[in-house]
Formats: structure tokens, sequence, C-alpha cells
């Protein structure tokens, strides 16, 4: 594996745009300073945290939720009418593929999710379309890979101009420090996609996010490296503790704590 060389990779972080212009995960670059073996690891574990690493994972619609979760990322596609409280990453990972030379299966480039319920997701499961989505999504790993490595880059810039002057210094610090080990870097690229950089004021319960942003603002003091990346991991717990705290009772998210929190737990470990 190539040495990995924090200082440039976050120096690519904070100029991929300026804090008051970030760009729209439609025009993000594919652009990292990863080595590929790390880029390919960080894919692996992605897919293993959201789907077990299973090709059936990769074609989701979890209890519970109005929308389908596709891709190593489970990336959210609405159905025609819905517009919901999360960020829709779909037609935007779509976009990303077609610009990066990938040929999405023709279901993928539908404007809206062609299943209006979960009943109907599951009664379609074993069809040719699905399982043609299924294989298409099997054989994309490394542009789903690029595609959530370049939604991180654009968050930093995102985060700064979202905090209160007084927390910015703190944020930029503690990302510093948590990209300063390998383990760190996947932790910063996993949490985006998992649940997001904490800038939508739509993405919050009782006034209080549960993103990147507030996880790295929620963060104990600690050394940069391997210290900074279980830090990371606990802060994340601490704040998914309080989303499910602050859920409404109909979401009942309480069920979501164990998975969560092991999700977090792979943070601390080495990459």
């Amino acid at each position: 594996m190539k040495t990995f060389r924090p200082a440039i990779f976050l120096a690519a972080l904070l100029t991929a745009c300026a804090p008051g212009d970030p760009p729209s995960s439609g025009n993000i670059s594919s652009k990292s300073n990863l080595s590929n073996a790390q880029k390919s690891a960080i894919g692996r574990k992605i897919w293993q945290n959201e789907s077990g690493g299973t090709v059936e994972g990769l074609t989701a619609w979890n209890v519970g939720e109005e929308f389908p979760s596709l891709g190593i990322g489970h990336f959210i596609w609405y159905p025609a009418g819905f517009n919901g409280r999360f960020k829709e990453s779909w037609p935007d990972f779509i976009a990303f593929a077609e610009r990066n030379g990938a040929n999405p299966h023709a279901i993928a480039k539908r404007a809206d999710a062609p299943w209006n319920s979960r009943a109907e997701f599951q009664r379609q499961f074993n069809s040719a379309e699905m399982t043609g989505l299924r294989i298409w999504l099997a054989s994309t790993v490394g542009v789903q890979t690029d595609f959530i490595i370049a939604r991180s880059r654009a968050a930093l810039p995102k985060m700064l101009d979202a905090a209160p002057a007084s927390e910015r210094a703190k944020i930029q610090e503690n990302y510093s420090k948590v990209s300063a080990s390998p383990q760190g870097t996947y932790a910063l690229i996993d949490y985006v996609n998992f649940k997001g950089d904490g800038t939508s004021p739509n993405e919050k319960y009782m006034g209080q996010g549960w993103g990147l942003l507030q996880v790295l603002g929620g963060m104990n003091k600690v050394p940069a490296g391997s210290a900074a990346a279980t830090e990371f991991a606990a802060s994340a717990k601490r704040a998914l503790s309080r989303r499910i705290a602050n859920s409404p009772q109909a979401r009942s998210e309480a069920r979501w704590r164990e998975g969560w929190h092991n999700r977090c737990d792979t943070y601390a470990r080495p990459l």
C-alpha cells in the first residue's frame, strides 16, 4: 500500500472549493489523493456497513422508510411525489457515474424511483429489471466509491460556511486531526455518506443535527491520528444517541442504535 500523506490529502479537501461557494454534489470531482488500495478498502467497508457486502443488499427498502436505498452507499431515491427530510443522493450518483464513463442500467436513469411502496419493491425484487440493476451496481463499485469520496471532499467547505464563526477553527482542526490516519480518513468519508454533512436545516430533530458537522463539533480535545479517529467514533455515537432520543416516537429509531454504534466502532479500527 502507498504511503498515506494526510497533509496532501487535507490540502486537496480544503482547495476543492471556497467556503462561500460550495459545489452541488452534481459537480463534485472524482479526484482524490488516496491510493487505489485505500479506495478499494474504503469501498469494501462501506458496502459491508450498509448491506453486509452482499449483492442482494445493493437494492434495499428498509422497514419503516418511505424510499429505497441503492448501491454500496445505500443512496436514497425518492418515489414520485415524495419529498422527504433526507438528502436524495441517487440522482446525483447517476449523474456522476455518467460523467465518469459509466453506462447506468436503464431503470437507474428514471427521474423517480419506479416503486411506490416497500410492498411493491419487494414483489419486484427478483424481476429482470432489479436483477439487472444489482448486476450493474456490483460491477461499478469503484465509481460508487469515487462518488462517496467526492461527496466527502465537498463537505468541509460547506461545514465551515454553515458553522458559527466561533466554531470554525475547532471544526477545521478536528477534521485535520481525524484525517491524519487512514482509518480517520475512512471515518470522514463514510460518515458523510452515512448521515450527511450536517448542514441541512431539514436534517434535525428538536433543533439538533447528527451530521459530520455536529460530530466534529462534539469531539473532545485529543491528539491527531488514531486517537482522533477513536474520539470521532465516540462523538458520532453520542450524536446518534441524541438523534434517537430526539426522534419522533412514530419513527422508533431506537431499533437502529446497535447497528449505528457498531458502524461507528469501525472508525477506530485500522483500515
